[in-house]
C-alpha cells in the first residue's frame, strides 16, 4: 500500500511515472541513501550479469539525486560564498563520471564517456547560470541560459539514439527541458532568499529526476531482458 499512495501522490503532483511495472515491487527498498555519507571514489555500476531490475532501478535513482542534490549544495555554498563551493564543484562533476560509467555496461566505454562529457558540460553551464543570477546579470544568464538549452537537447538526442524505442526523442527533450526550467525555478529562488520557494522548487525538481532515472533503467532493461532477473 505504501508503495501505492507514493504513485498516486506523484501523480497528483503532475510527474507521469512510465511503465511503472516493476517499479511498484521495488519502491520499498528504493529509499535514497544520504550523500553527505557517500564517498567520491565510489562509482555505483549496476553488474549486468547478476542485476536485478529493482537494484539497476535503485542504483540510477541514487546517481540521478546525487545530480541534483550536489547540484543543490554547490548552489547554496555559491550564494554563500561557503569555502567548500569547489570541493562541492568537484563532486557534482564526479556525479557526471558515474552516470556515464553506470552505462558503460550496457552502451560500450566510449558511449559512456560521451555522455559524461554532455552531462559536464551541462553542469559547467549550469554554474555560469549560477553565478549570472547571483550577480543579477541578465545578459549574460540569457547567453548561458540558450547554451544550456542546446546542451539539453543534445543530451536528450544522445540518448534517444541509444536507446529510441523506450526513449523517445520529443520525451527526452520535454524531460530534459523540464529538468532545467525546475532548476532554474531553484536557482532564482535561492539567490531572492526566498527559502521555502527554494525548498518547494528542490522538491519538484527531486521528483522530476525520479521520474526520469526511472525513464532510464526501465528502458535499459526492456533493452536488455537478458542481462536482469
Amino acid at each position: 500500500m505504501a508503495s501505492c499512495d507514493r504513485v498516486r501522490t506523484l501523480l497528483k503532483k503532475g510527474i507521469t511515472m512510465r511503465k511503472l511495472g516493476f517499479g511498484l515491487v521495488c519502491a520499498a527498498i528504493s529509499q535514497i541513501g544520504c550523500v553527505l555519507n557517500q564517498e567520491p571514489a565510489i562509482t555505483r555500476v549496476p553488474t549486468p550479469a547478476t542485476a536485478s531490475e529493482c537494484e539497476i532501478r535503485r542504483d540510477m535513482r541514487d546517481l540521478w539525486v546525487d545530480h541534483v542534490a550536489w547540484t543543490r549544495f554547490y548552489l547554496i555554498s555559491t550564494a554563500a560564498d561557503l569555502p567548500d563551493k569547489e570541493e562541492a564543484g568537484r563532486r557534482l562533476l564526479q556525479n557526471q563520471a558515474d552516470i556515464g560509467n553506470a552505462m558503460k555496461p550496457y552502451y560500450g566505454k566510449a558511449s559512456g564517456e560521451q555522455l559524461t562529457a554532455l552531462l559536464k558540460e551541462h553542469i559547467l553551464i549550469a554554474g555560469e547560470v549560477i553565478d549570472a543570477t547571483k550577480a543579477g546579470e541578465t545578459e549574460k544568464k540569457s547567453d548561458a541560459a540558450k547554451r544550456w538549452h542546446s546542451n539539453a537537447d543534445d543530451i536528450a538526442t544522445f540518448l534517444s539514439g541509444a536507446n529510441p524505442k523506450s526513449w523517445p526523442l520529443a520525451d527526452m527533450r520535454t524531460e530534459m527541458h523540464l529538468h532545467l526550467d525546475l532548476a532554474t525555478a531553484e536557482f532564482e529562488t535561492h539567490m531572492r532568499c526566498d527559502w521555502s520557494g527554494s525548498v518547494a522548487a528542490y522538491d519538484r525538481l527531486h521528483l522530476q529526476i525520479l521520474n526520469m532515472a526511472d525513464m532510464l533503467s526501465m528502458g535499459i532493461v526492456s533493452q536488455f531482458p537478458g542481462k536482469f532477473y
